[in-house]
């Protein structure tokens, strides 16, 4: 543990919120509030040097709060280790509670210096911009890089990281650490005791899902209680049947964009996987991980998820069950977009609060982990690419990462990025997520679906209080 006035302030923070001395306020109360504006305890800069370009104090302690998710904690300790190797201690705090115990804070000006804001209870990233209470992150990416100075970190970063980054401005408020292949993940083996390829057309997936329920297995599992998992195919499906123009439309909240046809021929797709029974008896109901323990169990081929699945579900995962990831199967060759097209960016986002104590330590932390040592031990840990190029390269890596470098690469420039969900988080998990889950359950018809999500959307585009942004 951490020692003096720094540890003893943030520590009284934690034990007064923990002791319910503070009202966890909700979403709606964070945009109505702004930060506290700083404290006395802020670190100041030192010179700048090659070495240290932030110019962080040599005893700087840093706070660190890490989601414990998917990827778990590890590979943030190890990084922590080379930060503690030049400067001060760091105080390391793991949590899936990240907006009920970092809320309070941040409306009280005494936040964490590092926050990985990820999982269900991530704090609104467009509330936390408008109303300034997150760092502007252009100084770490114009930065030399840790093992070239000669490279700026920018140039070391997977394409779309940085945009992932941005709201409508040149600004970056969030570095997307782990890169994500999204799609239909399955298990060879499974399909090889079918006797079956990977579904190429919508009509094929069917024909597959059939085979399957013949011989007592579902088609398809979801996490009910997580619907917007379903957006991970959902969305690049849409994209494929009507080009990314047409995600762009729903994205921009433009009138009717949820009414296009390639949205109608999507929905109808993936309620005809519940109409037909395809779909694991009891999903609506089952939680990430309880989908995923049922595709584990041979129960169900397909699963929408992102490829830190791999890593999460490892505990359970069946020695000969060979996972592996496809890209969302087509509807049919009058697609706008080839087979191969998927949804892959970057993820598993990481931000400095503008309030933040140690600045200089938390743009140094960032830097770090986007070093070669950091970005190989992620990979080598949480079987995940991470956004630094190359730096799985020479690394064996297991079945479900290897799948996903291939489907990757077969993508080629075939890559959609919707930006809906992290633009409108409440709309996209709660709204969107919600019509569709009502559908998958069998509980309305696409076009009642449709209606909800176009009204779900007509309604943010015309509430003042929330952040529009824009493609550029």
């Amino acid at each position: 543990m951490n020692s003096g006035p720094y540890l003893n302030r943030r520590a009284l923070m934690g034990r007064t919120a923990a002791a319910g001395l503070f009202t966890v306020p909700a979403v709606s109360a964070l945009t109505s509030c702004a930060s506290g504006g700083g404290d006395d305890d802020s670190v100041e800069r030192e010179e700048s040097t090659d070495a240290n370009p932030f110019g962080v104090s040599a005893d700087a302690e840093l706070e660190v709060v890490i989601f414990d998710g998917g990827f778990g904690d590890q590979y943030a300790l190890d990084a922590e280790k080379i930060y503690q190797g030049s400067y001060g201690t760091v105080e390391h705090v793991k949590t899936t509670e990240i907006q009920t115990r970092l809320q309070p804070r941040m409306v009280q000006g005494d936040p964490p210096d590092v926050i990985d804001n990820s999982g269900a209870d991530a704090m609104d990233i467009a509330a936390l911009i408008r109303n300034e209470q997150v760092l502007d992150l252009t100084e770490l990416l114009d930065a030399p890089s840790l093992d070239d100075p000669g490279v700026t970190v920018r140039e070391t970063l997977m394409p779309g990281t940085i945009e992932m980054g941005q709201f409508g401005s040149d600004a970056v408020y969030r570095l997307s650490y782990a890169f994500i292949v999204y799609g239909q993940w399955y298990s060879r083996t499974a399909l090889n005791r079918l006797e079956v390829e990977y579904p190429r057309t919508w009509d094929e997936m069917l024909a597959v899902c059939e085979k399957a329920k013949q011989q007592g297995m579902a088609g398809w599992t979801y996490a009910g209680q997580y619907p917007y998992y379903f957006n991970f195919t959902l969305y690049p499906f849409i994209g494929k049947i009507g080009g990314a123009d047409v995600l762009r439309a729903i994205d921009n909240l433009e009138p009717n964009a949820w009414r296009h046809d390639a949205v109608k021929a999507a929905f109808e797709a993936y309620y005809e996987l519940t109409a037909r029974g395809y779909v694991l008896q009891g999903s609506p109901g089952l939680t990430h991980e309880e989908s995923q323990d049922e595709w584990n169990k041979y129960n169900a081929l397909f699963i929408p998820n992102g490829s830190w699945v791999e890593n999460e579900a490892r505990k359970n995962t069946p020695a000969d069950f060979d996972m592996a990831v496809g890209p969302p199967t087509s509807l049919d060759s009058s697609d706008a977009m080839p087979f191969e097209t998927l949804w892959a960016s970057a993820s598993e986002p990481f931000i400095i609060p503008a309030d933040a104590p140690n600045v200089p330590g938390g743009l140094e932390f960032l830097r770090i982990m986007l070093g070669r040592e950091s970005a190989r031990n992620f990979t080598e840990l949480v079987s995940s690419l991470s956004c630094v190029r190359g730096a799985a390269d020479g690394l064996e890596l297991p079945p479900g990462l290897s799948s996903a470098q291939e489907t990757l690469a077969a993508a080629g420039d075939n890559i959609v990025i919707p930006r809906l969900p992290d633009w409108y988080r409440q709309l996209n998990n709660e709204e969107i997520g919600g019509a569709v889950a009502a559908m998958m359950a069998g509980e309305i018809e696409p076009d009642e679906a449709i209606n909800r999500c176009q009204q779900a959307a007509d309604a943010t585009a015309q509430d003042d209080s929330i952040q529009k942004f824009q493609h550029v």
